[in-house]
């Protein structure tokens, strides 16, 4: 009866499985795309078949789970939606294995199948993962100057008004600066195609953070409260930020994380003991 469970919940899992692949296969435009993700709803519905034919029942998909993870798909992209699934999928199966190794014809094929589907995910093309890179360089340059710069005015100026409109004018400037350098950078690599593309995705990459940061500024009226909320809301960013690349890109979370938070706030930290000196040195009184 425990074993009769478990591949229950097996099944379970791969009916969802085809729901939302089917679903996603419907949807997506890019017609590569789409046969990819055809291929892998009848790949697990291949899955499904193998543990229908040992429960010898047939179960219904979890539907609002499939709705969550298309909508999902909708907003942040295909390639991360799945990825967040397969992990999903991987860690419940891990708890399962001793049962599988009981099975050898059910492990064998469940783990080709499964290297399948691993290879059809890493055909699939998503376009602004292509400019992960840009929005790394976007995200990242305005993490570290804007926090240092806001660190630093906020003791220099000591006025929240004054300070947003410091941050807003510096950030802007520099989002346009940055976007107008990653496109002359990839037209001397010889990527005239994708200049403009890389462009808009660290300009925009940039203007978002900017925005974010500069916001306590504008909401409160004290330096010392928007200062930290800044400095949280950098952290959320790189946090959030991170998390998504590592999904959809299989790298480190820790570490990519905590490279970008220790220069920023870093920097930061610097930057608010200039803006200490400088205002005590030339006696600046706001």
């Amino acid at each position: 009866m425990k074993d009769q469970n478990i591949f229950l919940k097996f099944q379970k899992d791969e009916a969802t499985a085809v729901l939302i692949y089917g679903k996603l296969s419907g949807i997506i435009k890019d017609k590569h795309n789409s046969k990819i993700l055809a291929r892998i709803a009848s790949e697990e519905a291949g899955h499904y078949e193998t543990f229908r034919s040992r429960t010898g029942v047939d179960v219904k998909p979890r539907a609002v789970f499939a709705f969550a993870v298309v909508m999902l798909a909708r907003i942040l992209g295909i390639t991360f939606a799945l990825k967040l699934l397969e992990k999903a999928e991987e860690a419940a199966q891990a708890g399962f294995g001793a049962v599988l190794d009981s099975y050898p014809e059910l492990k064998d094929t469940i783990e080709e199948e499964e290297k399948h589907e691993q290879e059809l995910l890493g055909m699939i093309e998503e376009e602004h993962l292509e400019y992960v890179g840009s929005m790394v360089l976007g995200l990242n340059d305005a993490l570290v100057e804007l926090t240092g710069a806001l660190a630093g005015l906020t003791f220099a100026f000591r006025d929240t008004r004054l300070i947003a409109l410091s941050g807003l004018i510096t950030g802007i400037a520099a989002s346009l600066s940055m976007a107008s350098s990653e496109y002359l950078s990839h037209r001397a690599e010889g990527k005239g195609n994708r200049a403009a593309k890389a462009a808009l995705y660290t300009g925009i990459a940039y203007i978002i953070t900017v925005m974010l940061l500069v916001l306590p500024y504008l909401l409160l009226e004290s330096y010392i409260w928007a200062l930290a909320f800044t400095m949280a809301a950098a952290i959320l960013i790189i946090l959030v930020f991170n998390f998504y690349v590592s999904v959809a890109r299989d790298i480190s979370f820790r570490k990519h994380f905590l490279e970008m938070a220790g220069l920023s706030l870093g920097i930061a930290a610097l930057s608010f003991g200039i803006g200490i000196l400088v205002r005590k040195v030339l006696g600046v009184e706001i």
